[in-house]
């Protein structure tokens, strides 16, 4: 049973706790100023894909991720991270529908075992359970400590993600495709595979500057941007990108249905860049609605999103009841 180490832990001596953070479902994507390389024109320009013929495969797949961690408990100041990382590939068959064929769970405990009492880390020997320890220096005010937990549980799904994706790599037929939601360059397979996609919903990095970052930003529907290749950081490795607008963002705010596309960098990926554009635009339907992001979210990745969803422990939702203290009367 999932929750047997909680309650291990709070019969050890820790104090319970019930905090959910914001939008522990999503993840975040590089930010700041990344400096790019534009292999296609001499300066960012606008390419409408009205009259450009999708290039859709015969043959997809879709992949995607979700997390959910929640504080459930305390030794001293030591938060106790209880956490849910998943993912899945779904592949879409000749009657559109779309099947799981690769997924991956993990369940998780975060904290630093360096500063739980002997009994508390025995408790978190249970089966099955994947312990990540913070560092001590990570930990004092509740801020610093959260925020080692919430990225400690990203990289945690960034490895699921990497499973999956490693066992589609593995089994994939020579003609099928795969889309992930993401940054392609955080896979190191999918990177160099001549039929891998990643879609970025999220903008927090910033490719350019001045005219180009307005004509990036003002990009009208149903266009795309010349490809660029940003520059490599870490461990990520060497991929093409540009943007697509999905929905016409005037009325809405800057960022409303563009998305970034991530693709492997290759003189292959150069010449089909428009063909893939214009088969991204056709897979926003049906809308992904109710989602709040339905104007960045491909209908397929939604599917995949919602399958992963239902399958997340019903105690790590957001409880309704109210956090009033109770006062017996």
């Amino acid at each position: 049973m999932p929750r047997a180490w909680v309650d291990a832990l709070l019969a050890a001596g820790a104090v319970p706790a019930s905090y959910v953070p914001e939008a522990s479902l999503g993840r975040t994507d590089l930010e700041g100023r990344v400096e790019v390389r534009l292999v296609e024109d001499a300066t960012l320009a606008v390419r409408a894909l009205a009259d450009v013929a999708p290039r859709a495969p015969a043959e997809v797949a879709f992949l995607d991720g979700v997390q959910r961690w929640r504080v459930v408990g305390y030794s001293g100041i030591t938060p106790i991270v209880r956490a849910h990382v998943a993912a899945a590939v779904r592949r879409r068959g000749a009657d559109r529908r779309l099947r799981t064929t690769h997924e991956e769970a993990r369940e998780l405990a975060i904290t630093c075992r360096d500063l739980l009492t002997g009994a508390q880390r025995r408790a978190l020997e249970a089966p099955g359970l994947a312990v990540v320890d913070l560092a001590v220096a990570d930990l004092g005010q509740p801020v610093r400590a959260l925020e080692a937990a919430r990225l400690a549980v990203e990289r945690e799904r960034v490895r699921v993600e990497k499973s999956v994706a490693d066992r589609w790599v593995g089994t994939a037929g020579g003609r099928e495709w795969l889309v992930m939601d993401g940054v392609l360059s955080e896979h190191a397979r999918l990177a160099g595979h001549a039929r891998a996609l990643g879609v970025v919903k999220s903008h927090g990095a910033q490719y350019f500057d001045g005219d180009e970052l307005q004509r990036a930003l003002t990009l009208p529907a149903g266009c795309r941007t010349s490809v660029f290749q940003p520059a490599r950081r870490g461990a990520r490795q060497d991929v093409y990108s540009w943007y697509v607008r999905l929905w016409p963002w005037e009325g809405n705010d800057l960022l409303y249905g563009l998305l970034r596309v991530e693709a492997p960098a290759s003189a292959a990926t150069l010449d089909a860049a428009s063909g893939i554009s214009a088969w991204l635009l056709r897979e926003r339907a049906p809308l992904a609605t109710p989602d709040a992001r339905w104007d960045r979210l491909l209908y397929p990745i939604h599917d995949v999103e919602s399958y992963l969803k239902a399958r997340i422990p019903r105690d790590l939702l957001p409880a309704f009841a109210s956090r009033l203290p109770r006062t017996g009367t």
